[in-house]
């Protein structure tokens, strides 16, 4: 037993994903139980698969991922927005054409002969590959997420909960999804390097599904949901490390069995309270 706990310790590949994992779970655990209460599950995902050429891009040309995937953020968004206005299909319709057609042009060029060697990481992301400086930036960008939530927290709770409180908080809801929006994009950059377009959005929505199995309220809900990640992240890396699997996938798998505990306790919580009664 203190071989299987130490020795991944023993290599700072695994160090600096547990860093890394441990600040993108506590970020993306909170933002992401606004994600699951406002009902943008789907735009963050969308959001995840849209910039996905930018990141091709930025790859193709050398510049710095987190430019590429910016940029590519803004193209996304900017796409999404015309296709709902000029759209005669629903607006979900419209998205799930432009996000298909976005990641479609992005596996073209990822498929490019000049594509450099490890282009597939930014499908499935390279958390045993962050480096310090990744850490730092995603200390950085999260600490101002939190922190952004921390002010707009009690109208993004008032609004969440009661949209008929919007007049009289002087903020619509369109003005607090956008700025949850900017949120999210801002954690999905600093968390695709780590685990890649096409995970990044279940750290987002996974933990905040699962603490909302166990716990209503807004602050417990964020806390549980915080630690589902961080747990999922530890698991993930430790499989990875004694199984040789991809670690990535590892933490994704991992998250999937602690939501399937949290929903069997939920169930069982849920049973009770009728008994009770």
């Amino acid at each position: 037993m203190p071989d299987f706990l130490f020795d991944p310790l023993a290599s700072g590949t695994t160090i600096r994903a547990l860093a890394e994992i441990t600040v993108l779970g506590i970020v993306s655990g909170a933002i992401g139980c606004w994600i699951v209460l406002y009902e943008l599950s789907y735009s963050a995902e969308s959001l995840a698969h849209g910039l996905f050429p930018g990141l091709v891009i930025a790859a193709l040309v050398g510049a710095p991922l987190l430019l590429g995937g910016a940029i590519g953020v803004l193209v996304a968004a900017t796409f999404i927005v015309i296709a709902t206005r000029f759209a005669d299909e629903s607006a979900d319709t419209a998205i799930a054409v432009v996000i298909t057609a976005l990641f479609g042009a992005g596996v073209l060029l990822a498929l490019s002969p000049s594509s450099p060697p490890g282009i597939k990481e930014l499908l499935f992301g390279d958390l045993l590959g962050v480096t310090f400086t990744d850490i730092a930036i995603a200390g950085v960008v999260g600490t101002a997420v939190l922190a952004t939530l921390w002010v707009f927290h009690d109208r993004l709770l008032a609004v969440g909960f009661d949209q008929g409180s919007q007049q009289s908080l002087g903020v619509s809801v369109t003005t607090l999804n956008l700025v949850l929006m900017v949120l999210v994009a801002a954690t999905i950059l600093v968390a695709v390097q780590g685990l890649g377009t096409l995970l990044v959005a279940a750290i987002l929505v996974g933990p905040a599904a699962a603490a909302r199995q166990v716990t209503r309220r807004i602050g417990p809900m964020m806390a549980v949901s915080a630690a589902v990640a961080v747990a999922s992240g530890v698991v993930g890396i430790y499989a990875s490390y004694h199984l040789r699997t991809a670690a990535g996938a590892s933490v994704v798998v991992a998250m999937l069995g602690l939501y399937l505990l949290a929903a069997l306790a939920g169930s069982l919580q849920h049973r009770r309270i009728p008994a009770r009664q």
